[in-house]
């Protein structure tokens, strides 16, 4: 039984949660964002207008631990990310665009599709 204030009831086809990236029913929230706390990072579905696709590689990010390279994406602390091989870009309308590696990226879409967040691919 659901109690005073509680969300409203959420499919386990609609949740993801890799202990880093996790979809609940009303945001995406990424944990490990902020540096130096590795403080999480709550995104309203909202807010997102857009999440991009992108290969992983060398260059693209595959060794990028924690943070920025470029002042324009930005990782949270995933030290899996180097066995990764693909990445998602979020377009919030700001200058910065957080940058997630979930697990299972199939899962992922799946989630966020629940929520009317589509994908595309770069």
């Amino acid at each position: 039984m659901a109690g005073r204030g509680a969300g409203p009831a959420v499919s386990l086809a609609r949740m993801y949660n890799d202990g880093l990236v996790t979809c609940t029913a009303r945001e995406l929230v990424i944990r490990r964002y902020y540096f130096p706390l590795a403080s999480a990072k709550r995104i309203p579905y909202e807010r997102i207008r857009g999440l991009q696709q992108v290969p992983l590689s060398r260059l693209g990010g595959r060794w990028r631990i924690w943070g920025s390279g470029d002042f324009v994406h930005y990782f949270n602390l995933d030290p899996g990310r180097v066995d990764k091989s693909v990445a998602f870009v979020l377009d919030l309308g700001a200058r910065v665009k957080p940058v997630i590696t979930p697990d299972e990226p199939d899962r992922l879409v799946a989630a966020l599709a629940e929520h009317r967040i589509e994908v595309t691919r770069g």
